[in-house]
């Protein structure tokens, strides 16, 4: 397993930890996913659970609920894909962003418990407040793309991967993908890392090369910390990727004990 590699974010260190990859991908290949699944049906989950980064670096202790700062980052991302589109400005690009998902609820399309639905039942000011903690999200966002010289996209969305016949799916966070010298996947995250971060960051490594068709790892995954100042990376290994599988497991395993009696199957 390598070593976890810690830098301040801007400037030489984040421009190089994000160019300078391994030159060769490493991958998952069927008896990975095959060995992985059969873990995972072990567990016996009697309802659907989903993991990610965050279920393994700290469990969960009350349910999810939307707030202006848990929005921020949907909110935030959608606001930074309509920036390289086009977007005039980070405001715009974010009540632009806004407005599609209330035309969704307006329309009925919008599914109780949704980002869009929890929007529409909003009073202006507390909408206000969302579109102020998305437009600080997406700036943040633009502030360390403006400093990458290697091509880079917006990621499209977090990585899903469903693990078949164990009722539980993975997510990984990512925000930007760096293009070359190889792929390198990178998530933001607010406040400061904290002692499991390594162990987040694994995870979302096995999870995004779970979830990529070819089963590629990225040749760094690479958490930063804009509010902390810093940048947190691991690399793209074999070895990386199933200590991440085994966090991801060691999660699984906590939610089941820490569930009802009538949601854990015997």
């Amino acid at each position: 397993m390598s070593a976890l590699t810690v830098v301040p974010i801007y400037g030489a260190s984040w421009r190089g930890l994000l160019e300078v990859a391994p030159p060769e991908s490493a991958h998952l290949d069927d008896q990975h996913r095959r060995q992985f699944a059969e873990r995972f049906g072990d567990l016996g989950t009697a309802l659907p659970q989903r993991l990610d980064a965050w279920s393994v670096e700290r469990p969960a202790t009350s349910p999810f609920a939307w707030s202006p700062r848990r929005a921020r980052r949907s909110l935030g991302n959608a606001a930074l894909r309509r920036l390289v589109a086009g977007s005039p400005s980070v405001r715009e690009a974010v009540e632009d962003v806004i407005t599609d998902r209330l035309l969704s609820a307006a329309a009925g399309l919008a599914r109780p418990g949704t980002l869009a639905h929890w929007l529409s039942s909003l009073a202006a000011p507390t909408r206000a407040i969302v579109i102020g903690e998305a437009a600080t999200w997406a700036t943040s966002l633009v502030e360390l793309s403006q400093a990458l010289e290697a091509p880079w996209h917006p990621a499209p969305a977090d990585a899903y991967y469903a693990i078949a016949g164990a009722r539980t799916s993975l997510r990984a966070a990512r925000e930007i993908i760096v293009t070359g010298p190889t792929r390198v996947v990178v998530r933001v995250r607010a406040g400061s890392p904290g002692r499991s971060a390594g162990a987040g960051l694994r995870a979302d490594l096995a999870i995004d090369a779970l979830a990529h068709p070819h089963g590629e790892l990225a040749g760094r995954l690479v958490g930063v910390w804009p509010e902390a100042g810093l940048a947190l990376a691991v690399e793209g290994t074999l070895e990386d990727a199933r200590a991440g599988a085994r966090h991801l497991l060691r999660a699984a395993r906590r939610a089941c004990a820490t569930a009802p009696l009538s949601v854990v199957a015997a």
